[in-house]
This record gives C-alpha cells, sequence and structure tokens, in this order.
C-alpha cells in the first residue's frame, strides 16, 4: 500500500473511532476514549507501530541494561592475569601491541609499562572452575553462578562518545534509534500506564564523561519510542503534578481539546509525529497516577531494603536505581537502561575504582537475587558492560600502589544473566596482557543480534525503512552466539 494512502487510511480509522467513542462518551469515559484512540492510531500506523509480535518464541520479555559508563578496567575486576606480577614495569612487547593505535594521551608516552593489578582474585562459587572476580565485588560473586563472563568483547571506537554511541545504537555516527528504541519498535509496550524504555542515571566518583539524550533517543523511528528519563531530584518527571488551581477534571478536559486540535492538524498536515504527540500526551496524564506509585519504596519490606544496602532510600543512588528497575521490571516495563558515572579513570585508578566498585557491587546482586527471587530473572536479561576496556600499561606515573589505564577497544569484560542465557560460564578469552583475543571475539553487532534473538526478534528481520534503505540495529552484520544461550 502506497504511504499517502496508508496515511489517509489510519485517519479515516481515528476518525471513525472518534464519531463513535463521542457517541457513546458517557459510558466509556473520556479517558477510556483517549486510550483507545492512542491504540487504534498506532495500530493503523503500520510504518511506526513495529511488528508488535516476536518473531519466534522469546526467551527474555524485558531488559534491564547497566552501563558502566566511563570504561571499567577488565584487568582489576574480571579479566585475571596473575602472571603480570612478573612483569611489573616492563615495557609492553610490540609483538603484543603489533602497532595497533592509541589515543592521543598515551600514544606520546615514551614508554608503555605493564601494571598489572593490585587487587586479589578469588573463584566464584568454587575455587576449582569457578569465574575469577576481583575482590572489588564480592557480593558479585554471590550470584557468579547465574552469570555468563564475556571475556572477547572488542569494539571499533576508542573514544568514549563514538563508544557509548556504538553501543548503544549499533553505529559510531548520531543519529541513529538506541537498542531500547529498537525493542520498543519491535515489541511494544506491556504497560499503557507507564513508557516502555526508561532510563535511570546515577552520578559516580571519577572522571565524568557527557551523557548525551541521544544515547536513549529514537532516531528515525517515531518519538514515542525513546527513553524517559526518570530524575533522582525533585518530581521524577517533570510537571507531573497539575499546575496549581488546576483540577484533574479540567486537566481531562484540556487534552480532550488539544486531541481535537490535533486530529484536525493530522488531517490537514498527513505528519505522523501528531498521533505519535497524541499517544505521549495521553501516556503523559497516565503516568501522573502510575509514576508516583512506582517511585514509593515505602512498602517494600526491611529485609529487600537491606538486601540493596545503606544507600537504597538515597534517591539518584545506585542502589536505589537497581530497586526502582526491580520495579520496573515487574510493572511490565521493556527495557530500562541504568546508567553508572565515573569510570573513565586514566589516573589514580586504584582509588577511584574502589569508589566505584562499592557503589555498584552490593546493589547489583541484590537485584539478581531479587529477580530470582520474584520468578522475574527467568524472563528478564540483565546485562553490564562499558563501552570498552582499559590498558594494560599505565598511563603516566607507575608505582607499586598506583597507576592509571588509557581506552582499550581490542578487548574488554562484560556480563550477562537472566533471560535465556546459561549462567555460571565464562566464554573467550584473552592473552596473557589482557591485550588481545585469542578465543571466541564478540563484535558488538553480535552482542545485539545475540539479545534481539534472546526477546524473540530475528535482528536481520528488525528493520524499519528511512531514506530509501532498511535500517537495522545491527547494520549489515552481526551474527548470533549459541554457545551463551541456555
Amino acid at each position: 500500500m502506497d504511504p499517502i494512502e496508508r496515511r489517509h487510511l489510519a485517519l479515516t480509522r481515528r476518525r471513525f473511532f472518534s464519531s463513535t467513542a463521542r457517541s457513546l462518551g458517557a459510558a466509556l469515559g473520556t479517558t477510556a476514549l483517549a486510550s483507545l484512540l492512542s491504540r487504534s492510531a498506532r495500530a493503523a500506523e503500520g510504518a511506526h507501530a513495529g511488528p508488535l509480535l516476536p518473531h519466534f518464541a522469546p526467551k527474555a520479555k524485558r531488559v534491564i541494561y547497566l552501563h558502566m559508563e566511563g570504561a571499567p578496567s577488565q584487568i582489576d575486576l574480571f579479566d585475571h592475569k596473575p602472571g603480570l606480577k612478573e612483569r611489573f614495569n616492563e615495557d609492553l612487547p610490540d609483538s603484543i601491541r603489533m602497532g595497533q593505535r592509541l589515543t592521543g594521551m598515551t600514544s606520546g608516552q615514551a614508554r608503555f609499562p605493564v601494571a598489572p593489578s593490585i587487587f586479589q582474585f578469588t573463584r566464584y562459587p568454587n575455587q576449582m572452575d569457578g569465574a575469577w572476580i576481583s575482590e572489588l565485588m564480592p557480593q558479585l560473586g554471590t550470584v557468579a553462578h547465574e552469570l555468563c563472563f564475556i571475556h572477547s568483547m572488542q569494539t571499533d571506537a576508542i573514544n568514549h562518545e563514538p563508544g557509548i554511541t556504538f553501543f548503544q545504537t549499533g553505529n559510531q555516527q548520531p543519529g541513529r534509534p538506541s537498542f531500547g528504541a529498537w525493542a520498543s519498535y519491535g515489541l511494544g509496550s506491556m504497560n499503557e500506564n507507564l513508557p516502555t524504555f526508561v532510563v535511570l542515571i546515577t552520578q559516580g566518583f571519577g572522571n565524568m564523561q557527557a551523557l548525551s539524550a541521544r544515547f536513549w533517543g529514537s532516531g528515525f523511528l517515531s518519538s514515542d519510542h525513546q527513553g524517559c528519563k526518570l530524575r533522582s531530584a525533585g518530581d521524577p518527571v517533570l510537571y507531573l503534578n497539575d499546575p496549581p488551581g488546576v483540577a484533574r477534571a479540567d486537566r481531562r478536559r484540556m487534552l480532550d481539546l488539544v486531541l481535537e486540535l490535533d486530529e484536525r492538524e493530522a488531517a490537514r498536515s498527513l505528519d505522523p509525529e501528531v498521533a505519535t504527540r497524541i499517544a505521549q500526551a495521553e501516556m503523559a496524564y497516565r503516568m501522573q497516577m502510575s509514576v508516583p506509585e512506582l517511585v514509593d519504596s515505602t512498602g517494600e519490606d526491611a529485609r529487600t531494603l537491606e538486601l540493596y544496602g545503606p544507600d537504597v532510600t538515597k534517591p539518584g543512588t545506585f542502589a536505589a536505581n537497581c530497586l526502582l528497575a526491580r520495579r520496573l521490571a515487574e510493572r511490565g516495563v521493556r527495557f530500562i537502561q541504568l546508567y553508572m558515572r565515573g569510570w573513565d579513570q586514566h589516573g589514580n585508578l586504584p582509588a577511584e575504582i574502589r569508589l566505584q566498585s562499592k557503589a555498584v557491587d552490593q546493589p547489583i546482586a541484590a537485584l539478581i537475587k531479587d529477580l530470582g527471587q520474584r520468578g522475574l530473572l527467568e524472563d528478564t536479561l540483565v546485562m553490564w558492560a562499558g563501552e570498552f576496556g582499559r590498558t594494560v600499561y599505565s598511563q603516566g606515573t607507575l608505582s607499586a600502589d598506583n597507576y592509571g589505564r588509557d581506552h582499550h577497544p581490542r578487548c574488554f569484560t562484560i556480563w550477562l544473566a537472566g533471560g535465556g542465557i546459561k549462567p555460571g560460564i565464562s566464554y573467550g578469552r584473552t592473552d596473557d596482557y589482557s591485550y588481545n583475543i585469542v578465543e571466541n571475539p564478540v563484535e558488538v553487532h553480535d552482542l545485539h543480534a545475540t539479545l534481539l534473538h534472546l526477546l524473540g526478534l530475528d535482528h536481520e528481520k528488525l528493520t524499519f525503512r528511512h531514506q530509501g534503505r532498511d535500517f537495522r540495529l545491527t547494520d549489515v552484520f552481526g551474527k548470533v552466539i549459541p554457545e551463551i544461550l541456555g
């Protein structure tokens, strides 16, 4: 069907539902009418509604993506290299570096001195064949049996902005839809009273890289698929409360008037974004009731609050956001993204990574346990990742107890849990310097293809036509990694 014809059909359907609902207004109520209009408009606009059904049976219904912005050091957290202690302050061999590009921050260094991690490692859940986890993450060790570590991640990006953009959107150039937006487009909502895609941000303790709203943007998809950022101070969403002197009924009448005006504008301009604005206005109206209940954790039992740690009652902390992520998950939010800032440790790494790790270790372990005991981990896919890794050599001054590390895209570690992932395994391997991958490399596109597969989506079929070509999250790349599937 021609796009203009499809748009006219959408408008015709909307007029039909509008006139029918007005005649039944006393019975249905204006709020139900608005909801009906929003759903019918979305269904009629096939170009923006997405498949709304998975391509095959999904293992996961939702995603909780924990992004450690700034790139945590894999060598100090999960990629144990005990042999490096014997190579302290030696120059990184040319045979290992092989002329690979460096950032401008270390390309002028005269030497590349090897900096072994000063932290002790333990194998979890047992010393014989468990996963190596640093002393910085002891609580995470208690849920190691649920985790799948990928030690062989690699990326094309060497700096933060393109690196984060690549991990979030599948492309280093801005303007593409984020992973959460693709999930919203492909699968739709499980709760009409909350956004499909929610973003939570925690300020860390180290060097802060910029967080751009386009990291959770919808790109060329309609704007109802973009992430909704919940604020940590004041109202979680701006204008959540009605203005002083405005009653709830007055608010409803105003929205009905705006709806009527939007209908006229849609008929005049044939602009698909008008239908999106109608749906967003109705979502905002429903969120006035759903969000206050969502963020009110006073009903949580003391045992649950204790599980997440002492910071759980402080809005904006990583502990509070992990608890909120669980509450969002159990309310049917499709994609939940948590950012923890402050992992950009070019100098004074040992002191800063201690603070960062302490802030996230207990809350992450609590989130995994909490999801598990509520029966949610089975169909909730949890991912922990940064945008790239850190070099084995020290940036700047190296001493026995202090060092910094530069950006390293060649290899780094992420982990996955729940949602159809094979638990208690490690996949991929790096060389003795944690510098190059020697077994089972995983590209960012491969990771995205695998995550979409677990959500029941074929990454080659989840497409959107824009500017004359079909776009997808994995572009023209990506392959599913069967070895990590449960």
